[in-house]
């Protein structure tokens, strides 16, 4: 049921794309061509570690806050750190205990110049086999065996990876395939590389297997136990490059990307993500990555701010903080820099409304609203009607009639477009048991209450119950998405039909089968 829901979510998406402009390859930095570092044009900003990894990103992987930039926005070849978001959606979306077939879409990519387990043609082996066998061995084949799976075909699965960045505020990413596999259209950034991992650490599922140094694939139907150990230094203790409290990363090396290293390290309840890319040899994003956390560990602490933790150079107070009041969805945050950097936000306060007079004028307004962590900036404008004052006797009767014709439209509209057949409520005498009925949808490993009120006849309210914050800031379209379906629906009766904004269809749709999760429950049998 749930392969099924996955490939319509991804179906959708497909749809959607299929009428779009075709992808342009972005302008990928040449190899030879190492970044600058930002971050040292920030004011009493720590001094930066030397790395030789032509571009690099370090941030704090609770607030998003970039502690270290050079190039973070180039585009670059990620190889096979690609897997961390085809990892991220299998671990999403299926089920550990899912028995996923091998057919020619897996085995094609078994090659001597690739990645792989050796899978053959038939096999079977469950799908956390599957996770492990991409993460630890990085095999190719069982990344587009598990694109097949998830999203019925390869091109669906990638399409929900494209969609997946997006919602993760990915703006130098695009997806080509599932493995990393060379193609002048599969490109990304460090900055997405580290914000794919930061969403990835807050599921359990993904960090379990991230965590891994050694599994064991069982035997299966058509190969004997395949025993697997990590080949990332950093996490091997045997290895001379070794880091104490590496939590995982993934490699990937390709002779147009060179090598490239996604890693996540913690100590004392901080954690932070690196990302270095193009080196010339894997040892060096090793020590590239080392040098990073040191330097994190090492310059900076964490302070409280209003109840929230933010990682700030060390000496620094809340007092040289400065701070920038934005909307976001219906709440106002403050967001926090230190000299112009950005370091983190707290949510503000819902103010205690006061009674005013209504205005005499009517004034147009515009507020821009920032999204955390993406950095784009979408405009709403509140447009209000201009006074009538002063107004003519034949101007006054024009205005009834064109009252009274907006009127009769929007009772024609009314009439056009009501609910029919058994999407409506009044051809039945009783269709739900009048109460509030939830179901839970799963985000990063947080449940998410989603909470549907109904009376005898109608759905009258949908809404989540437990929003967290956390949510909210990895994933700013939840609420909207929310609010869109549960309009539609509201005002239709139906879950049929059901439109999915552009930008969050992948979510939409886990949010609709949650909704209609909750709604059978209501149904009277």
């Amino acid at each position: 049921m749930k392969k099924r829901i996955c490939q319509m979510a991804a179906l959708g998406s497909a749809l959607l794309l299929a009428f779009s402009a075709p992808v342009q390859a972005a302008a990928v930095t040449a190899n030879g061509t190492p970044a600058a570092v930002a971050t040292n044009n920030v004011q009493n900003w720590p001094a930066r570690p030397e790395t030789t990894s032509e571009a690099a990103v370090l941030i704090d992987a609770d607030t998003g806050a970039v502690l270290y930039d050079k190039g973070m926005n180039e585009y670059r070849y990620p190889a096979s750190t690609t897997k961390l978001m085809t990892i991220l959606l299998a671990t999403e979306n299926s089920s550990p205990k899912d028995v996923v077939t091998f057919t020619e879409t897996g085995i094609r990519d078994v090659t001597w110049d690739s990645s792989n387990i050796n899978a053959q043609l038939g096999e079977q082996m469950t799908m956390k086999d599957c996770w492990f066998a991409a993460y630890i061995k990085s095999a190719n084949e069982v990344c587009a065996q598990i694109a097949e799976y998830v999203g019925g075909t390869e091109a669906n699965f990638v399409d929900m990876m494209n969609q997946r960045a997006k919602e993760l505020g990915c703006t130098h990413t695009h997806f080509a395939n599932a493995s990393g596999l060379p193609d002048e259209n599969h490109y990304s950034s460090p900055l997405d590389l580290a914000r794919i991992m930061r969403a990835g650490l807050q599921n359990a599922r993904f960090r379990k297997v991230i965590g891994t140094v050694g599994y064991t694939i069982p035997a299966t139907n058509l190969s004997a136990a395949r025993p697997m150990h990590t080949h990332m230094p950093l996490m091997a203790k045997e290895s001379d490059l070794y880091y104490e409290g590496c939590i995982g990363g993934k490699t990937g090396f390709a002779n147009e990307a060179e090598h490239t290293l996604v890693v996540a390290a913690e100590r004392n309840g901080r954690t932070y993500i690196a990302v270095t890319m193009r080196a010339v040899d894997l040892g060096i994003n090793c020590t590239d990555s080392t040098a990073l956390f040191d330097y994190a560990f090492n310059n900076f602490d964490t302070i409280d701010v209003n109840g929230t933790k933010m990682t700030v150079p060390k000496g620094v107070t809340v007092n040289d903080l400065t701070t920038e009041q934005v909307d976001r969805n219906g709440k106002t945050l403050n967001r926090y820099y230190y000299n112009g950097q950005y370091v983190g936000y707290v949510t503000a306060a819902d103010p205690t409304p006061t009674p005013t007079e209504a205005p005499q004028t009517v004034q147009e307004t515009t507020e821009d609203t920032a999204v955390q962590d993406t950095g784009s900036q979408t405009e709403t404008a509140q447009d209000e009607q201009p006074e009538t004052k002063g107004l003519s006797k034949t101007s006054k009767i024009l205005l009834g009639v064109m009252a009274g014709m907006g009127v009769l439209l929007i009772i024609l509209l009314i009439v056009m477009f009501r609910p029919s057949g058994k999407s409506a409520a009044s051809g039945e005498k009783k269709q739900y048991t009048p109460g509030v009925y939830t179901s839970t949808l799963t985000l990063n490993n947080t449940n998410l209450e989603v909470e549907v009120a109904v009376t005898d006849s109608e759905i009258s309210s949908i809404r989540f119950s437990n929003l967290d914050e956390t949510i909210t800031t990895m994933f700013p379209l939840v609420q909207p998405a929310l609010e869109d379906i549960a309009d539609q629906i509201c005002r239709t009766q139906s879950l049929e039909n059901i439109s999915f904004p552009e930008d969050a269809p992948y979510t939409s749709q886990l949010i609709l089968n949650a909704v209609t999760q909750a709604v059978e429950k209501a149904t009277v049998q």
